[in-house]
């Protein structure tokens, strides 16, 4: 990275000047810079872990109610749509891991306030952009749904919710954002907190909104409103008032050349996010034209609960990705080599955990969400024991991704994500039923796993001793 290129991009054009108190600074690239045992790195990790799992709680709250309390129309209706609003959140998560790699990499080099203007002007490009966003979604949920196969009841509630979603559209995307933000900042407690509050109101206004008061699709889509509201504004406040960290946000234009930066270093994120979104469009059409509704209901089970097990690896990957940037920015080849084998070892002890806890649990998880209909019990079942296989090599294929965009390596970083989702999960969700049945379409995530874990360890061996990790 060159030293005169960072400083362009880090010139303010109004005159931003950052303040901030020297013992502020010291305390968080101390804690950046220091040696963590493997304890120590999990420790430091909890909190983003932690904060990941807790989102997708929320979110597993949400599919409860709405399948219990408004029936499986209404839950399939959900699901269905939710693939779109994904991907117009995409941006949130783009901005956050490619963002938060070039601020970490700047403080590694010891220029706080070229730090601190990048964090402005990633936070207002954000915000701007979700407008757009949003005011896109409204209008184009309801075409999108007919062009996917919805009709009738699913139709109409699949535009409802996504059209109540977008009201807290810019919200929900700077909540991803800080989420990685915080992390950054070295203060993953307070990210988990916020966190925590959102959460905690959507859980407790699903309980009133459809639980008690019976407002079905209107009443998740309201609850989920107000906690990304909360989410994202609260985040929002904590860094525009004076805070214990270097980061104080004040509202700036975006430099164009750090928003390209920024984008192609956080491309992966976006393209696994969008590719991820289509990919469930694509399971949806394949679905609900070989099993029906009973297929997109059994599948949204399987990605609401599917989150809680990826959250694991999202959440520690938030958290550690910066380390790895402030050493990369920093020079220390040492503490990166250390970085990297401890985290192979905390991922690999994970995906076993997880792949035993997903098979073991298949039908209590299948039964919360759909013990009032058998059959739909019965083929929740099936499908999560073969989808639990996935963890096995989930936790690979994200790191490495997650790996090459703490090195400021894009490119890679999309590569992993792009094969991962839209080469082989597309593929093998269109192929593998035409030459094994229908039932064959829960093992497509399998494959994309397998592939992409050998795809992300043969591309870090090729590049490790580019980033100084082999000799």
């Amino acid at each position: 990275m060159e030293h005169k290129q960072n400083a362009d991009l880090g010139q303010d054009a109004s005159g931003l000047s950052v303040q901030t108190e020297d013992a502020q600074i010291r305390q968080t690239s101390v804690d950046m810079s220091a040696h963590f045992t493997t304890l120590q790195l999990l420790k430091y990790a909890a909190p983003s872990m932690a904060m990941m799992v807790f989102t997708s709680i929320y979110g597993v709250v949400d599919g409860f109610f709405v399948s219990n309390f408004a029936g499986s129309t209404a839950f399939a209706a959900v699901n269905f749509i939710m693939p779109f609003i994904m991907i117009l959140c995409s941006v949130g998560f783009m901005v956050g891991t490619g963002g938060s790699a070039l601020i970490a990499s700047a403080a590694g080099e010891g220029d706080v306030p070229r730090a601190n203007s990048y964090f402005c002007k990633l936070v207002t490009f954000t915000f701007m952009v979700g407008i757009v966003v949003a005011v896109f979604g409204f209008f184009f949920a309801r075409p999108l749904a007919q062009l996917m196969g919805a009709t009738g009841i699913m139709l109409d509630l699949s535009e409802i919710y996504a059209r109540i979603s977008m009201i807290s559209l810019p919200f929900y995307m700077l909540q991803c954002l800080f989420q990685a933000f915080f992390n950054t900042a070295g203060k993953p407690k307070v990210g988990f907190v916020v966190t925590l509050c959102a959460g905690c109101t959507n859980i407790v206004l699903d309980i009133v909104f459809v639980g008690i008061l019976g407002f079905g699709v209107e009443g998740a889509a309201a609850a989920t409103v107000c906690s990304e509201f909360i989410g994202g504004g609260v985040s929002l406040i904590y860094f525009t008032r004076k805070n214990p960290t270097p980061y104080t946000y004040r509202p700036v234009l975006p430099n164009p050349r750090l928003i390209g930066r920024t984008c192609i270093n956080g491309s992966s994120e976006m393209v696994a996010n969008i590719a991820m979104s289509l990919v469930g469009m694509v399971y949806n059409i394949q679905l609900l034209r070989l099993l029906g509704e009973n297929g997109v209901s059994a599948y949204g089970v399987i990605m609401y609960v599917s989150l809680l097990f990826s959250a694991i690896f999202i959440g520690y990957e938030i958290a550690c990705s910066p380390l790895m940037s402030f050493q990369n920015g920093a020079g220390n080849t040492c503490e990166k080599r250390s970085l990297f084998k401890k985290s192979m070892l905390i991922i690999s002890v994970a995906s076993v955990i997880m792949f035993v806890i997903g098979e073991s649990c298949a039908y209590p998880i299948a039964y919360i969400f759909t013990g009032y209909n058998q059959d739909l019990c019965d083929l929740t079942v099936m499908a999560f024991r073969m989808y639990a296989c996935s963890f096995l090599f989930m936790g690979i294929a994200l790191y490495g991704s997650a790996f090459f965009t703490s090195l400021e390596n894009g490119l890679i970083s999309a590569i992993i994500s792009f094969v991962r989702t839209l080469v082989c999960e597309l593929g093998a969700v269109i192929i593998l039923p035409y030459l094994f049945g229908a039932q064959a379409i829960w093992l497509s995530f399998v494959v994309a796993e397998i592939v992409a874990a050998l795809l992300s360890g043969l591309l870090i061996v090729a590049f490790s001793r580019k980033y100084g990790f082999r000799d």
